[in-house]
């Protein structure tokens, strides 16, 4: 795999990839190597820790890990970071687990105990871990457990609640009270907290429109309490156990993250493929790096242009920024009454007059790793060649969700 020096244009990609048959994914490795150089230079020296959530390739994880400034994985689930760690030593599960047999197999493997850390966000859920740890007898290795703090931001006595429903626990003296439980079980050793200010991390504060004041209004007052909260949390928490890490943030956080002096390493993972969800921010904007490219097979009128398939549409709640983006060629629309559909995607605008049947339109994802769910291979391109290509998690046969 060739070193890229910079990121190629959309001419460039598409007389790289002229000979593959759509539809295919294609990873600009300059636009890659520049995102990953620009996560760590927002990051001060603070190690970032690869969500493989937004990559879902693992050699794409390897690689971004061999850079400076990377250290570790968050995986998304158990069986994915088992898999993971049968070549990396160091993945923690961001997310809770109750899959036994998961769990079974971390307690009774001295390998895998050692290089994953599962997530626990309340004492309910530590109950059953507990359980499925413990079917696995007595006498096997520690298993490393991370606790995961609430970041959302509860005005009004928590009538307002701001950012992702995640854990329960909340305060400080919650998170103290479900650390003392973790370290009270014999084959528990608690290692990490964590907390994701997605409020922040994951909403742009430069949408066009009046309402990215409130937006950006709404992060200062969330990043204010949650330093102070996070602080007062970890510092609890350490009465109960030594951390050998505390994990916050996310892509579009890493500034105000990296400023709270509690937080050890930062998550990070979008930035890297620069998919249009990151468009919208003042401190940043990512170049385009992970693309997916569609064949027109229709031309329905003179002023619209049909692909085959396009309904690649992002997670959360639903809305027209969960569609994908068409960026090439220039000046395409999706028709708004059809949107990005399973099997055929109109598009319409200027740049529509100028295709035919046969021609290629290049599109951006809503989201990062997601894209990844629907091709088996990522076609790598590097200074306007195409290198080769690695699987993607699909590719490999794996469906973790």
């Amino acid at each position: 795999m060739s070193t890229p020096t910079g990121a190629s244009s959309y001419d460039d990609l598409a007389r790289a990839t002229a000979d593959l048959e759509p539809p295919y994914a294609v990873l600009d490795l300059g636009a890659l190597d520049t995102n990953a150089a620009d996560l760590t230079r927002r990051a001060g020296g603070t190690p970032i820790r690869v969500a493989s959530k937004s990559v879902r390739c693992r050699e794409i994880i390897s690689r971004t890990l061999r850079r400076p400034g990377y250290a570790g994985v968050l995986a998304f689930t158990l069986p994915e970071a088992l898999w993971l760690a049968g070549e990396l030593d160091d993945v923690v599960v961001g997310y809770p687990t109750v899959d036994r047999r998961a769990l079974a197999r971390l307690a009774a493997d001295e390998q895998l105990s050692a290089r994953v850390t599962i997530m626990i966000d309340s004492v309910e859920q530590l109950e059953l871990t507990a359980a499925a740890v413990d079917a696995s007898g007595p006498a096997g290795p520690p298993v490393r457990v991370c606790i995961e703090l609430d970041a959302s931001l509860r005005l009004a006595g928590s009538l307002v609640h701001l950012g992702a429903r995640r854990s329960p626990t909340h305060t400080p003296d919650e998170a103290a009270a479900l650390a003392r439980a973790v370290a009270s079980h014999p084959r528990f050793r608690l290692v990490g907290l964590m907390a994701y200010e997605g409020q922040i991390a994951g909403v742009g504060n430069n949408q066009p429109g009046p309402g990215k004041y409130a937006v950006r209004a709404m992060q200062r007052v969330s990043a204010h309490e949650l330093a102070e909260r996070r602080a007062a949390a970890v510092e609890a928490v350490r009465e109960v156990a030594p951390l050998e890490f505390v994990n916050g943030g996310g892509t579009g956080s890493i500034e105000t993250t990296r400023a709270e002096s509690a937080v050890t390493e930062i998550a990070a993972g979008s930035g890297l493929f620069g998919p249009h969800l990151f468009d919208h921010y003042t401190r940043f904007r990512p170049r385009p790096a992970a693309h997916f490219v569609l064949s027109v097979v229709r031309r329905p009128s003179p002023r619209h242009a049909t692909v085959l398939g396009g309904g690649w549409i992002a997670s959360g709640a639903v809305g027209r920024d969960r569609l994908p983006t068409p960026v090439w060629p220039e000046g395409l629309q999706l028709v708004p009454a059809e949107g990005a559909g399973e099997v055929q995607t109109p598009l319409t605008g200027d740049g529509a007059a100028g295709l035919r049947v046969g021609d290629r339109v290049w599109f951006r994802h809503t989201k990062a790793g997601e894209l990844c769910e629907h091709v088996d291979e990522l076609h790598l391109v590097a200074d306007g060649e195409l290198v080769g290509s690695v699987p993607t998690y699909r590719g490999e046969g794996k469906a973790f969700l």
